[in-house]
């Protein structure tokens, strides 16, 4: 009977990890040429070159390449395709001419004040602050004379600033024309 030689069994398994390592290496050096070559600009992105005839709609989830518009190289970024990143939020409608009048009816001091210099921040045309002492409003509101523009205007600077947006009630109804905003301890003045 032989005996086995030490090491003897280890040794295709030696093999198989030098293999491993190798390739190893192999493949972090592929991956550094590739991360230096995107770097001058290269582009690595995977396309889909799946052919499809005019009438056919495009498989859900791939992406052709358009064909190049010059022989030189380009500088621009790639442009994302999610659906996520192709529809932005519109922006805020801009501010109106329509005068606003800010009153406080909290009992914050200077609340009144606050929420005039946020509006005109944004570009709203604040005319007048000061106190609102005829009654209790339960939320911070802004105030319209309905069938004019002052509705749209309402609305606007209501989403704007998260304001109850309401018609005047009969004890601003024959004040001056313009958005009445009365603030109460809920004004948080995004």
């Amino acid at each position: 009977m032989s005996s086995p030689q030490p090491g003897g069994a280890l040794r295709p398994m030696r093999l198989a990890g030098i293999a491993l390592i190798a390739v190893a290496l192999i493949a972090a050096l592929v991956g550094l040429v590739t991360v230096f070559t995107n770097r001058n600009g290269s582009s690595a992105a995977p396309t889909s070159a799946a052919p499809t005839s005019p009438g056919q709609p495009k498989p859900s989830g791939t992406s052709v390449a358009p064909p190049p518009q010059s022989a030189g190289p380009t500088s621009a970024a790639p442009v994302p395709t999610s659906a996520a990143t192709t529809a932005a939020p519109p922006p805020p409608p801009p501010p109106t001419i329509i005068p606003v009048r800010v009153y406080n009816n909290s009992t914050i001091k200077g609340l009144a004040a606050r929420a005039a210099e946020n509006f005109r921040r944004a570009g709203w045309q604040v005319e007048e602050t000061g106190n609102y002492p005829s009654g209790i409003i339960s939320t911070s509101t802004v105030y319209f004379r309905p069938g004019t523009p002052e509705e749209a205007a309402a609305r606007a600077l209501g989403n704007r600033f998260d304001l109850r947006i309401q018609p005047r009630f009969p004890g601003i109804d024959p004040a001056s024309p313009g958005l009445i905003v009365i603030v109460t301890n809920d004004y948080g003045g995004k």
